[in-house]
């Protein structure tokens, strides 16, 4: 059974980030515009910030993302989901296996190598080096990250669902890289799934599903969705796309 975070007991409004892809920048601008809509909707009301995965590769400073990561702001439950690219990540620090190299490089990897300060040789692949770069203390995290986290009447996870499962016989490959079947299906889960993975160009909002991805590693921005069990989702967005910010959306097919 894949790890979980604590389900039972967060607090709403939950905050879900979609994926940062190596945008420290956007990350920190998001983090602040949170805060200042957290205040000016809630006070100093408990929430909960959950983010999706795929925190590494693409963009320029993957590991300032990491390290930012690493330290929960105050006063707020802080949950980090593993997403595929941090797993290919792990798999290549467990490895030298030119094959599982090629996966993560050819996914954005070496934009993280260059930000630990590394260089990949043509057919090369080094495990120790990269364990070394990335020292001991955030391998421990990135192995700790869990798979899913339940609240209420949502379920966060990176990239989906197999539809027609319990989530106690999700698979894991599943929660980390499914599209197809979970995009397309209109199954009634039992909750609604926040979701990474897939970019699109602004979030996506049908009855089943919230997708979040909007391309941070691409040039996209950055999105977050304030979730209140009441209410349909708000977004709030880091410097690109400002008219996504602060709206409301009607779930949609």
């Amino acid at each position: 059974m894949p790890p979980t975070a604590v389900s039972a007991t967060s607090a709403y409004p939950i905050y879900a980030v979609g994926d940062v892809h190596g945008r420290d920048d956007l990350l920190a601008e998001l983090h602040e515009r949170i805060a200042q809509y957290h205040y000016l909707m809630h006070g100093a009301a408990a929430a909960t910030l959950v983010h999706v995965g795929d925190y590494i590769d693409r963009g320029p400073d993957s590991i300032a993302v990491i390290d930012r990561l690493m330290r929960p702001l105050p006063g707020i439950q802080w949950i980090c989901l593993k997403g595929n690219h941090e797993q290919m990540m792990l798999n290549c620090i467990a490895s030298n296996n030119r094959q599982v190299w090629s996966n993560w490089l050819g996914n954005g990897g070496e934009a993280t190598l260059r930000s630990l300060g590394l260089s990949m040789r043509f057919g090369g692949a080094d495990p120790g080096a990269l364990a070394a770069a990335l020292g001991e203390e955030r391998i421990a995290w990135l192995r700790a990250l869990p798979l899913w986290h339940r609240a209420g009447g949502y379920l966060f996870v990176h990239a989906g669902i197999a539809p027609g499962l319990p989530l106690e016989a999700q698979e894991e490959y599943d929660l980390l890289w499914i599209r197809g079947r979970f995009l397309d299906s209109d199954v009634d889960h039992g909750f609604r799934v926040v979701h990474g993975h897939t970019p699109t160009d602004a979030p996506v909002v049908r009855t089943n599903r919230i997708g979040i991805d909007t391309g941070a590693g691409s040039g996209g921005p950055l999105t977050a969705a304030a979730l209140v069990e009441a209410r349909g989702p708000r977004f709030l967005v880091a410097k690109s796309a400002p008219d996504l910010a602060n709206t409301s959306h009607e779930p949609t097919e």
